[in-house]
């Protein structure tokens, strides 16, 4: 079974978004689909096969105040509008096709990080709320956003504590996986002082997530060698931006070349993709 790992980033998972809508016109739908945050949130819609959808959204939005601004931390006690983004948005202003959604008959893994555990869970993608909860707890970006509760469980970002799924994927019997990636190949991740000022707040109430997030950049460099190790030995194919993507990318230029770039990538690469099948 191939399968499809998705890495999040913020607004860097529009590069995704443009090997996704390659996949589409291509008429591949890989069996298996897993990721984190932003990275499986623009994979529903890969699922849903809305074909630009992704990247209509953040033309449309990305300037928004209510889809991200400062106001939004009054009401919502994050940076983006959750309503907006995850209820007002697919729910009626651009619609989320539910139908060709529930009738994908692979299997869809969202990752959330444990808040009390400091462990990544997977939901299970086909039982997706209207309200789009699984989402938001997996792009529950630590202090940007408040802890995302799921049967009265906290959860904050899959990026936290499992980055790249692969192993997640491979353990589900994916054999072969095309892993798309949203940093460039000689990216290093390093503890920043971001992640040391929410380990320090967070670990207060979750001390397993402070630990979690010392440690991700350590997880998320050994991820991508692994992952690369794993390309060597013919059991995937890794597709990344040849050059850096700011997260919080609000150029709107910008985002569509990135999305460009990852349509071209995925084409360039459709041969070695079909021969993951």
């Amino acid at each position: 079974m191939p399968g499809l790992v998705l890495e999040g980033g913020t607004f860097r998972p529009i590069f995704s978004a443009g090997v996704m809508d390659a996949l589409l016109d291509e008429d591949i739908m890989f069996p298996y689909v897993i990721g984190v945050s932003a990275g499986i949130t623009n994979g529903t819609s890969y699922i849903s096969r809305q074909r630009g959808r992704n990247l209509r959204i953040l033309m449309s939005h990305r300037k928004d105040s209510r889809y991200i601004g400062m106001k939004n931390l009054l009401k919502e006690r994050s940076i983006f509008g959750l309503d907006f983004v995850f209820d007002l948005l697919p729910n009626k202003l651009d619609p989320f096709d539910w139908d060709t959604y529930k009738r994908y008959k692979g299997t869809i893994r969202i990752g959330a990080t444990n808040a009390q555990t400091g462990r990544p869970e997977y939901f299970d993608g086909h039982r997706l709320d209207e309200k789009l909860m699984m989402l938001r707890a997996s792009c529950a970006l630590p202090l940007l956003f408040p802890a995302i509760r799921i049967h009265g469980v906290p959860y904050y970002d899959g990026g936290i504590s499992d980055p790249i799924p692969i192993r997640k994927a491979i353990k589900d019997g994916s054999g072969k996986n095309l892993i798309v990636l949203t940093r460039p190949k000689e990216y290093r991740k390093r503890l920043s002082r971001s992640t040391m000022a929410a380990a320090k707040i967070l670990g207060r109430k979750y001390p397993r997530l402070r630990e979690q997030l010392l440690s991700r950049h350590k997880r998320y460099n050994e991820t991508v060698r692994f992952c690369e190790r794993q390309e060597r030995e013919g059991k995937a194919l890794i597709l990344r931006p040849d050059h850096p993507i700011e997260s919080m990318e609000g150029d709107i230029d910008v985002l569509k070349q990135t999305y460009d770039m990852g349509y071209k990538t995925a084409k360039e690469n459709i041969r070695k993709i079909r021969e993951l099948f």
